[in-house]
């Protein structure tokens, strides 16, 4: 049996038979043998691609509304960009390289909870496994960070009832009990077998990150629902997904440790913490802060150097086809770009 399962087979017994859904998932993620902690990693030799994998043409845009952001609070001196889940930190790489003028005062962390992770980080960042307590100016960045944080999975059966994971045998199954209080997301009818996730991580990480910040914003890349009942209203399956090189995973009671298990954000859970200051796809975010200029820029650099390409002009090159993927409608590009200030 993998280490994985055992573990959670020995938290299971422990608990009593059942254990909430919201700590099958920390476990089979975060746990000492799960997914995040033992291979779970964003890249193309890894299990899924996010937008700084596609290239550093996205870090080069999140650049341009720091240095935004930072002027517009008066090029503080004392200014930190804090990525939150920040992986291998490829963003962090990406953000150094385009030397945002801000980058001139910045603190960058990079908080990260994998080890293994935390390893591959470049010089030049604090590297960090937990979000530190003192307060400070500056901007917070979550990309794809959300859909991973655990959350309790409520199910339809006559009343909302409340998934539990339990076992049968060596098998681990799902076990329906009562909800530990009412929830105002969830509608109050649903099709028999409906699903809709209850995201109080999320909604706790939002307030503590805002909580943080003397002043800034919270920058959030993810995908997202725009309110709890649509998800309830669809097929599980899409707003619940699991992930491992590259393809789709199995149900997700199997394979624990061994696959991603991701959700879509509920937006208006999240607004429940406080309202977003902007709510844009992320196409949109990236055009707000000249993805295309930077696309342009490219496309002359390559013009001038086709004759004799360097690395460099290859770099310029590669912004068209990175731009076709950041802003693609059914893809990245659909993903939404949240905003908050404290």
């Amino acid at each position: 049996m993998p280490l994985v399962a055992s573990s959670l087979h020995e938290t299971i017994r422990a608990a009593g038979g059942a254990i909430p859904f919201r700590e099958f998932i920390q476990l089979a993620l975060y746990g000492d043998e799960g997914f995040y902690t033992r291979r779970g990693e964003a890249g193309r030799r890894g299990d899924f691609i996010t937008s700084p994998e596609v290239g550093p043409l996205f870090a080069a845009v999140i650049a341009r509304a720091l240095d935004a952001w930072w002027k517009e609070m008066g090029s503080p001196e004392s200014f930190t960009v804090m990525e939150v889940g920040a992986g291998p930190g490829t963003l962090a790489r990406g953000l150094i390289d385009a030397q945002p003028e801000c980058s001139k005062v910045w603190t960058y962390v990079a908080v990260e909870i994998s080890e293994q992770q935390r390893a591959k980080h470049p010089s030049g960042v604090t590297s960090l496994a937990e979000i530190p307590e003192e307060k400070f100016t500056g901007v917070v960045i979550a990309n794809e960070l959300l859909d991973n944080l655990a959350f309790d999975l409520c199910v339809f059966d006559n009343e909302w009832r409340e998934s539990w994971v339990g076992l049968n045998g060596d098998q681990l199954v799902e076990v329906l009990k009562p909800l530990s209080k009412p929830s105002p997301f969830l509608p109050a009818v649903a099709k028999h077998g409906a699903r809709a996730p209850l995201q109080r991580a999320a909604q706790e990480w939002l307030s503590s990150a805002l909580q943080k910040l003397e002043s800034g914003r919270v920058l959030i890349f993810d995908y997202c629902t725009p309110i709890t009942a649509v998800a309830a209203a669809q097929p599980w399956r899409e707003w619940l997904r699991t992930y491992v090189g590259h393809e789709k995973g199995q149900h997700y009671l199997q394979n624990p440790g061994h696959q991603d298990i991701t959700t879509q954000v509920m937006i208006d859970q999240l607004a429940a913490v406080k309202a977003p200051e902007s709510m844009r796809s992320q196409s949109q975010f990236l055009q707000l802060w000249g993805i295309d200029e930077l696309v342009e820029e490219g496309k002359l650099a390559w013009a001038a150097a086709a004759a004799a390409p360097n690395l460099a002009a290859m770099k310029m090159r590669s912004r068209m086809s990175e731009a076709a993927a950041l802003l693609d409608p059914n893809g990245l590009g659909a993903f939404s770009a949240l905003t908050f200030t404290p």
